[in-house]
């Protein structure tokens, strides 16, 4: 009988209002309990009920702002003597502030299996950070990118992530539970306070600048005359929600363009639109893109690296990022389809989707990964 697994699945926050789309829960169900015996962990935040995810135990550090900032020498202190006390085979870690953690108290502790997962661009940008992984991986690291692009940009960065030691696993979608979760047309329209006559563009993401909503919300302000029955929806919170709320107030726009809030689990509203659209300047991936085309919906994004090859498999339109213009073109043309049309395309978009991002193919390639199994030879498995 194989050896039961110690895993740490570490993650910086909790958060509450995703938790079924969530990258490390879509891991959690992939691995057998009699396999591994996983800790589901979290540097800060904490739900407001005791929850168990597939029966695993789950620990809350509850770190605050300045413990994380800095030095972070009481996280290092209370991470240390945990992982020595629970003595784990492998740890599976998200993010920069996780791995970069790791990549300091290994060396210490001397985990033989250590996974960094990458979520998007950026994270070692700053030469410092650079100069520290170049310096501190060693054989025990293994690097994931969830996407070719995210791969990509850390091999490229020459600093100790290698074609030998990192891959892309792309993020999927788990379709049958996305599905069983939706709400219909008009329960998710009533829910967001929507028309159930309008013809709704729509949008999920957080509120922040890299998401692209302004653009978004301008492309739309230039094509809103042509179709008085149009309106545009974003599902998401963040730092931008006032900035985004008095620029629709300047184009006058306060009764076409519905800033939704966050809401729990945002794929079940996603049949509440007829357009779904991303116009993000930045992605990973874009987890959000795979939402919309599990709803049916014709779908529309932002022509950058990760997101490019999910919307020409899915036959979606592509906009130059933050291009008012183009965007606002791909948008007309698409509103100015048939509904027989928009149905044809969300079809085409929702086959794409269960043919090549299919969830337990995801999950082996994860438990490979934390088996050691799986061999590393290049940007993709």
């Amino acid at each position: 009988m194989a050896k039961v697994l110690k895993v740490l699945q570490l993650q910086t926050r909790y958060n509450a209002a995703d938790t079924n789309s969530d990258l490390g829960e879509q891991i959690l169900q992939g691995l057998p309990p009699e396999r591994f015996d996983v800790v589901n962990a979290y540097l800060e935040g904490r739900p407001t009920e005791d929850t168990q995810h597939c029966g695993r135990r789950q620990v809350f550090f509850e770190f605050n702002e300045k413990d994380m900032s800095g030095l972070r020498l009481k996280v290092r202190k209370r991470l240390l003597a945990f992982c020595r006390e629970e003595g784990f085979d492998v740890v599976l870690l998200h993010r920069f502030k996780t791995v970069n953690l790791f990549m300091h108290l290994n060396k210490t502790l001397r985990i033989p299996r250590c996974i960094g997962v990458s979520h998007g661009f950026g994270e070692y940008d700053r030469f410092y950070r650079r100069w520290q992984a170049k310096r501190l991986i060693d054989e025990s690291w293994r690097f994931i990118g969830v996407s070719p692009a995210v791969a990509d940009y850390l091999i490229s960065l020459r600093c100790g992530f290698t074609k030998t030691n990192t891959v892309a696993i792309t993020n999927a979608l788990d379709i049958d539970l996305a599905e069983s979760l939706q709400l219909s047309r008009d329960e998710a329209r009533k829910a967001l306070g929507l028309s159930s006559a309008a013809l709704i563009i729509g949008a999920i993401g957080r509120l922040v600048p890299i998401k692209g909503h302004t653009y978004l919300i301008r492309a739309f302000a230039t094509l809103s005359r042509d179709y008085p029955a149009a309106r545009l929806a974003i599902i998401g919170g963040g730092r931008e929600a006032e900035n985004l709320a008095a620029l629709i107030d300047e184009l006058g726009l306060a009764e076409r363009v519905h800033l939704c809030g966050t809401q729990p689990d945002a794929m079940r509203y996603v049949k509440a639109f007829d357009v779904f659209v991303m116009p993000s300047l930045q992605e990973g991936l874009g987890l959000a893109l795979l939402e919309g085309m599990c709803g049916r919906l014709p779908v529309l994004g932002s022509d950058i690296p990760a997101m490019r090859p999910l919307l020409k498999g899915a036959g979606g339109r592509l906009f130059a990022p933050g291009d008012v213009s183009a965007l606002a073109e791909q948008l007309r043309a698409c509103l100015a389809d048939s509904d027989a049309v928009r149905t044809e395309h969300g079809e085409h978009a929702y086959q794409y989707l269960r043919r090549e991002h299919d969830i337990q193919d995801f999950r082996d390639k994860y438990r490979a990964m934390l088996e050691g199994d799986q061999p590393v030879t290049g940007t993709s498995i």
